[in-house]
């Protein structure tokens, strides 16, 4: 079980090689007693909070421009325990994002809903893999990102245009795998999209969305790892 990828640093992906292992992870196989323990707090100070099932990561590794990968089904709860302890050994968490570019070059991100684990950070519409977003066993990197797109926002973006390639930043926290979508739409008018499709919800994930025009233009509330997406956006035409 090993994670072999630089840190801090964007990396050209042109393929994503990570499968899911049908076996348990050991952290959730280890810590039953933990994971109960810290979910009943959890959903003390969160009652909106579900225990569904999300992937983590047991191995990953960078080489010849190829993420390789292995991952497990866990239940969010566990995901939660190790959320709180994330220098645990042989676990790590990887997410994807599609970075939406407007017509104009701005990037729309969201604003997390207030009921939510990362309630008013500011990131890219995304949400983490799960065992839906495997083929065959092997991770579907855009269909998570154009489901999670549709489920916060209501955009559909299988039809934009998307970049020539992933990119991957790996940092403490975890790995995120990003895309360039492109649409011919202004980002004023996709965040009107955004909030009339938020409008119509029960319980939105979302607050709101957040146009980003330039890499100063940095909202309150941004995940850090966002910042050198950002950087790289603006400075990158890829």
């Amino acid at each position: 079980m090993s994670f072999d990828l630089p840190r801090n640093v964007i990396l050209p992906v042109d393929a994503v090689d990570v499968r899911l292992d049908p076996g348990p992870h050991p952290f959730e196989r280890d810590n039953g007693q933990a994971i109960a323990e810290n979910w009943r707090r959890e959903i003390a100070a969160n009652p909106a909070l579900f225990d569904g099932t999300v992937v983590l990561l047991s191995a990953l590794s960078y080489h010849d421009n190829r993420l390789v990968g292995r991952c497990h089904a866990v239940r969010y709860s566990t995901f939660m325990l190790w959320r709180g302890h994330r220098q645990v050994a042989g676990a790590e968490h990887a997410y994807a994002h599609a970075m939406l570019v407007a017509r104009d070059n701005a990037l729309v991100a969201i604003r997390m809903g207030p009921h939510t684990v990362n309630a008013s950070r500011v990131y890219f519409a995304a949400g983490s893999f799960e065992p839906i977003d495997f083929r065959d066993g092997l991770v579907d990197v855009d269909f998570n990102m154009i489901r999670e797109v549709r489920e916060e926002t209501g955009l559909d973006l299988s039809d934009a245009t998307r970049g020539k390639r992933y990119y991957a930043l790996s940092t403490v926290s975890g790995t995120v795998i990003f895309r360039r979508y492109r649409v011919s739409t202004s980002a004023d008018e996709i965040a009107r999209r955004i909030s009339a499709f938020v409008a119509t919800e029960m319980e939105p994930e979302i607050e709101e969305p957040v146009i980003i025009r330039s890499a100063a233009d940095l909202p309150e509330g941004l995940m850090s790892y966002m910042k050198p997406l950002i950087e790289w956006h603006f400075a990158s035409k890829d």
